[in-house]
This record gives structure tokens, C-alpha cells and sequence, in this order.
């Protein structure tokens, strides 16, 4: 067989192995002693039989995830409470790496950055609303409209209780920089327009701040809201957004032994889409890179920037997993390519971005260079698996990743600095414009 046809039947049975994945349903049990309780996942309809991909919670705070199947006819409360009880998952409140007691949560900002996704914003406000937080306010930031329907939405659903701000200026770092200046909450905390938050989560998220003077970050646990489509149960397989279960403190005197890149694999810390940030740390280093981040030439990596910044003017960053949102992944193979891209995109652009503002971070950047590039290639690898099963645990892999979402990140990865430097000069000839 020639080395085109191997390769062409090799892409046919990748997209027949993705065309074969099945849909799993999104449920969670809640332990508390002898009692459980179970719930569909947000928007989902009542558990039935079939594959399910469970939260476990206990006491309301999540422990851990797995994968059952519910047989026909079978109880799924019944079923799905053995399997959680099975888990052996222990309240994360006596876990490693717990932060202390920590009093009540500082008066927080939310910012929600949003372009011509009025449906989904609706969600997401209405989650944000039924939050426990004691103090806080919702700052929107609609970014680069081409149409009146969020400011609509936003004045006629929610009035007051929501603040409507417009940033004219595309891009994901230069809206959240807008929501920055107009926060005006101690701790600012950030989430993205395509999420449903737990009503305990900013409240989780925030109050490490009250406990820690020299906390300047905080990233909490992302979940799948729904996984129906093929590349929503695929991207979840392969860890999706989730960082595990581990409450975990990186403190940039005492440097974890098991992170020989720290600071700069700042992907293991969090995601964009939940964050918070004591607000004038992220002020007084400038907020974020706005030639970095969706929306412009870099693709992404806006928010790791922000982690990397925080860390090297030495301030801790706190990942809890009891501060969690569920997200709707995007739902179609076209949506896992430009993903894959832009991800390798933005990891080399905010790196590219942390060497040109923080030129001082280059020496221990080049100490760990030869082991970020043996990183990277594992990072961008073709990972096999047996094949089947569903996403259950964090980071076990149930279903193939394909070679052609490897080669992609690979190239997202080989063009992420041309696009920071290309977003950089389209900022630079934007403010020249704006000055005649």
C-alpha cells in the first residue's frame, strides 16, 4: 500500500471510530450519609437507561466523576448511587493540598464577555443570578457587536441587576481588560457566555482571597453540560477542561517538585472560563495581553497569560475543584478542529507574549525549554486507546484522538508566536488610526 492510500485509510477509520461514538447522558449524585439525591445535568432531561457520565458530590462539594451504564428497566437512582458509593471518592475537605478556614467571600465582580450569543448569555445570567455569594455584581461586556440584541437583552431582562458595557475593539483579552477597569469588586472573577455556574461557585471561587493575603489567582473545576454529539463525548474523553479533584496551591517561592515547566505549563492551572483574580494584582500587572485571545490573530492563550503574569510577581494561584462550572462544548467536528488549532495557537502565543513583556523570564524559560519541547510533543501525540466506554475519571482516555487534530495543534503551535506578533502590529496600527 502507498503511503497516500495508508494514509487515506487511516483518515476513513478515524472518521468512521468518531461517527461510531455515542451519546452519554450528564447526571450527578449528591452523598450525604445513607441519603442521595440525583439530578440531570443542567438542561438535560431525566436519567434513563444508558451510558451516563456522573458527578459525585458529597455534601454538595464535588469529589470526583465516573462513567456507569444503567440497564433497562434498572432503578438509575438505584444504580447510579451504588456507582458513586463505589467511587471511594473522600470529602475533599479533608484532601491534600486544603486551603484554611476561610471567613466570608470579599465583595466580587463577575465578568461575562459576550458577542452575538444572546441565547446562551440568557443561560448563563439567569445561573449567575441564583448564586449564594452574600455581595457581588454581573458586569457584561458585549465585544465588537454588529447587532443591538445583548444590550436589548440585558436592559429589558435583567435591568439593574446586570451592567451593560461595550468594547468596541474585537478580541476575548481586550473585553475582559474592560470588564477589569469596570469591576468594581475586590476580587474579580471571570466566566464565559457558554456555561451554567453552580450556585456555590463563585462563593468557592472567592473566598480562598478572604483566607490568603497573597493569593492573587483562583480556577475552579469545568464540566461537560451536555455530551450528544460525537465531539463533545471526544473532547471530555481526553480531559476536556477539568483539572482533576486535587485542591491544589502553586506558590512561586516553593515550586511543586512534580512541575519541572512551572510557571509555563500554566494549562494545568485553569481555564478562562473560570477564573477569579484579586483585582489589583491583575491591574497592577497590567491585566491581560490584548493581542492575545479569541477574537484575534493569536487564537488564545489570553488567560494563561493572566496566570503566568500573577505567579512571576509572586503571588499564589489556588485551583479548587468545589468551585464548579458545567460547559456546553462545541458540537461538531469543524468545532474540535478550529479548538485543537487554536489551543496549540494560544499556548505559544501567551508564551510568546510572557517573553515580550516579562523579558526577564527568559533565562528560566531557556532552562526549560529542552523539557517544554518534550511536553509539547507528548501534548500533541496521536493517544490510542482500546477504543469505547465513555469519559469518566479525569484524564482517562476512552476514545481515540485523531492524527488529524494532533497534526493541527502541532500547526496551531508552529504559528501561535506569527499570530501574537501579527495581532501586536494590528493593535499598534488600530491606536495610530484612532489618533488622527
Amino acid at each position: 500500500m502507498s503511503r497516500g492510500a495508508g494514509t487515506r485509510a487511516r483518515t476513513r477509520e478515524e472518521i468512521r471510530r468518531f461517527l461510531a461514538i455515542g451519546a452519554v447522558q450528564v447526571a450527578e449524585v449528591d452523598l450525604a450519609g445513607d441519603e442521595a439525591v440525583l439530578r440531570p445535568g443542567p438542561g438535560s432531561p431525566p436519567v434513563t437507561h444508558g451510558e451516563v457520565f456522573l458527578l459525585v458530590r458529597r455534601a454538595g462539594r464535588p469529589v470526583g466523576t465516573l462513567s456507569a451504564r444503567v440497564p433497562e428497566g434498572a432503578d438509575p437512582k438505584a444504580v447510579l448511587t451504588e456507582a458513586a458509593r463505589s467511587l471511594g471518592a473522600k470529602d475533599a475537605a479533608g484532601g491534600p493540598g486544603q486551603a484554611p478556614p476561610a471567613g466570608a467571600p470579599p465583595y466580587s465582580s463577575v465578568v461575562v464577555a459576550t458577542r452575538e450569543r444572546a441565547g446562551q448569555l440568557a443561560r448563563a445570567l439567569d445561573s449567575l443570578l441564583a448564586q449564594d455569594h452574600p455581595d457581588f455584581e454581573i458586569v457584561v461586556v458585549d465585544n465588537a457587536p454588529v447587532t443591538d440584541e445583548t444590550r436589548e437583552l440585558v436592559q429589558r431582562k435583567y435591568g439593574e441587576r446586570v451592567r451593560y458595557v461595550r468594547e468596541p475593539v474585537p478580541g476575548l483579552a481586550t473585553a475582559h481588560n474592560t470588564g477589569l477597569a469596570a469591576a468594581r469588586g475586590e476580587v474579580t472573577a471571570f466566566t464565559d457566555d457558554d456555561v451554567v455556574a453552580d450556585p456555590r461557585w463563585l462563593t468557592e471561587l472567592t473566598a480562598p482571597f478572604a483566607a490568603d493575603p497573597r493569593l492573587g489567582c483562583a480556577t475552579g473545576l469545568i464540566l461537560p453540560a451536555r455530551l450528544r454529539t460525537p465531539a463533545q463525548v471526544l473532547l471530555e474523553s481526553h480531559g476536556g477542561f477539568a483539572k482533576g479533584f486535587t485542591p491544589t496551591t502553586y506558590d512561586p517561592q516553593h515550586p511543586p517538585a512534580d512541575e519541572p515547566l512551572f510557571p509555563f505549563t500554566a494549562g494545568r492551572f485553569g481555564s478562562g472560563a473560570n477564573m477569579a483574580f484579586r483585582t489589583d494584582v491583575l491591574r497592577g500587572v497590567g491585566g491581560f495581553d490584548p493581542a492575545t485571545g479569541a477574537g484575534t490573530p493569536a487564537r488564545g492563550g489570553d488567560d494563561l497569560y493572566g496566570f503566568v503574569r500573577v505567579l512571576a510577581q509572586g503571588h499564589r494561584l489556588r485551583y479548587t475543584p468545589h468551585a464548579l462550572v458545567w460547559h456546553h462544548h462545541r458540537e461538531t467536528w469543524a468545532d474540535l478542529e478550529t479548538q485543537a488549532y487554536g489551543y496549540g495557537a494560544g499556548l505559544t502565543a501567551y508564551l510568546t507574549a510572557i517573553l515580550v513583556n516579562r523579558p526577564a523570564l527568559l533565562p528560566a524559560f531557556l532552562a526549560r525549554l529542552p523539557r517544554g519541547l518534550s511536553h509539547a510533543r507528548a501534548l500533541t501525540a496521536v493517544r490510542e486507546t482500546d477504543g469505547g466506554g465513555t469519559p469518566g475519571s479525569h484524564d482517562t482516555r476512552t476514545h481515540p484522538w485523531p492524527r488529524r487534530l494532533s497534526r493541527l495543534q502541532r500547526r496551531g503551535m508552529a504559528y501561535g508566536p506569527v499570530g501574537y506578533l501579527r495581532a501586536r502590529r494590528a493593535l499598534r496600527g488600530a491606536a495610530g488610526r484612532g489618533t488622527r
